[in-house]
């Protein structure tokens, strides 16, 4: 088993060459192609869970994963988070000492906190069935899910580790397998149980993500800290104080997601939940591989330069322009495509999803722009205004929800997401403006442009244009679109750092040239 290089890995390029795309797109090609292949794993459970359980099923099944979110977030304590950003700062130390340390820290109170939180969740569980179902019929499924909290809570830590080393493979590894695992057992429990194995299914697919996640942390090998519990109690402080901010942010995210589930039970039925959770999963499967990439190595090496602010911005920009780049075909793809995508991948049962889901997809595109900015609060450890912002945005989406629920029907719940992220973008960008003068490249600003319009453009045809007219318009746009994102993706990076395949494909299809 190899040991990291902790002293190169984290070694940032300088300037605006091709190394820093380069870097950027290998990390993303990793953490994506795991992603993509997780996306795959993801529409194959959906869809039989579509087909076993109904919109009915799906919708019960979107409220316990909230219960396990919610409870999951509280009992990490943000180790997930702030345990990656601890690990990459000793990491880029090079102190073996401090780096056994922080690993030790970080093991010990994922354990701890892992173990009160599903206790709390089994001391509660009657209190949280009423207060979602309305009875105490649920109180002993919510009990159950305590060990899908704790599994989840040291599946967290662990990634983390793996993450704040940079063995960026490894967690695109991990990633896969415990998706794997988790989806073969979760839909041959639900198969044969039916409603009554959809917590039994939710706690295996995190017991699949300890035991993966587990093996490739082992692999990374640190210098063995004996430190005693009054220590751990010290170190962990410094640990705790950030991820309590990042627990309650998240926390916060998923308590909105709960609420507005509930908000549509009330509304509209139990099949409504089904429909919003429809159209929000299919919304994000594409920009979670977007997002995931971006997490996986584009924090970590953030973090290295929280300090100073020219790098920082750097970086952001061309994490952006290579988001714009990738992501805006294929959400461009996925409006057009919308009503085919909802009942090949669910059913035509679910085809009230499809408005949602329509405006959900222009979030989605903001949510891109958004994310690499949002990063230099927590890069540059800002607990206070990191967790404010979140309340405000929580709040406000809840608020929205209530309101757009009112005024457009169940397609408010997609109309509300739409107009949270744009807000959402503007906050963002005023706060990273005040941290590190933060301004848009220049590229950046003409790619918002170009995709802004490009995406409208798509999402009105569908009320202007027959169906088959509107989707050959979509289909065309995004041709477009993609072949102009390779053809800048290829300038941006020398064609020699491709895979031999991908250089010939491009140079055949004039995307590159040669040499």
């Amino acid at each position: 088993m190899e040991t990291p290089s902790v002293n190169c890995e984290l070694a940032l390029p300088r300037g605006n060459g091709g190394q820093s795309y380069g870097q950027i797109l290998k990390s993303s090609g990793l953490v994506g192609s795991s992603s993509l292949i997780n996306v795959g794993f993801r529409i194959l459970r959906t869809k039989v869970m579509a087909l076993l359980l109904g919109p009915s099923g799906v919708g019960l099944l979107s409220l316990y994963s909230s219960i396990s979110d919610m409870a999951t977030i509280v009992s990490g304590m943000g180790l997930s988070s702030s345990g990656v950003r601890q690990i990459a700062e000793a990491v880029g130390t090079g102190n073996t000492k401090r780096i056994a340390r922080t690993v030790t820290v970080l093991r010990r109170t994922a354990l701890l906190v892992g173990a009160v939180g599903a206790l709390l969740l089994v001391a509660l569980c009657r209190p949280v069935s009423r207060a979602t179902f309305g009875d105490d019929r649920h109180s002993g499924q919510v009990a159950l899910l305590s060990l899908a909290v704790f599994f989840s809570t040291i599946t967290a830590a662990q990634t983390a580790l793996v993450q704040g080393m940079r063995r960026i493979a490894d967690l695109a590894r991990l990633s896969v397998l415990g998706a794997l695992f988790g989806t073969v057992f979760s839909i041959t429990i639900v198969y044969f149980f039916g409603q009554q194995g959809l917590v039994p299914s939710l706690v295996c697919v995190a017991a699949m993500g300890i035991a993966t996640s587990w093996w490739y942390a082992r692999k990374t090998r640190v210098e063995r800290a004996m430190i005693a519990w009054s220590q751990v109690r010290q170190e962990a402080s410094e640990l705790l104080k950030l991820g309590l901010a990042m627990m309650g942010g998240a926390m916060l995210n998923v308590l909105a997601a709960y609420l507005i589930r509930i908000v549509i039970r009330l509304d509209a039925g139990m099949a409504a939940i089904g429909f919003y959770q429809a159209a929000w999963v299919l919304g994000g499967f594409y920009v979670d591989f977007i997002l995931q990439a971006m997490a996986a190595d584009f924090y970590p090496r953030l973090t290295a330069v929280a300090r100073h602010d020219p790098e920082c911005n750097r970086l952001v920009n061309e994490q952006t322009e290579v988001g714009f780049l990738i992501a805006g075909p294929g959400l461009l793809a996925t409006l057009t495509f919308a009503p085919l995508v909802i009942s090949l991948l669910y059913s035509a049962k679910f085809q009230p999803a499809v408005g949602i889901f329509r405006w959900i997809c222009l979030g989605m595109m903001l949510r891109v722009v958004t994310w690499p900015m949002g990063f230099i609060q927590l890069a540059k450890g800002r607990r206070k205004l990191f967790l404010g912002l979140q309340f405000v945005a929580s709040a406000l989406n809840v608020g929205l929800v209530l309101i757009c629920l009112k005024l457009f029907g169940l397609v408010g719940a997609g109309v509300a997401f739409f107009l949270l992220c744009l807000t959402h973008l503007n906050i963002v960008h005023w706060a990273a403006r005040q941290l590190s003068g933060f301004r848009w490249s220049s590229i950046n600003r003409r790619l918002g442009v170009l995709f802004a319009l490009l995406t409208a453009a798509v999402f009105i045809s569908w009320y202007l244009l027959p169906f088959h007219l509107s989707m050959l318009f979509g289909g065309l746009i995004t041709l477009i679109a993609g072949t102009y994102s390779l053809k800048r993706l290829f300038s941006l990076v020398p064609l020699q750092r491709f895979p031999p395949v991908l250089q010939r494909i491009a140079v055949n299809l004039r995307l590159a040239r040669a040499g």
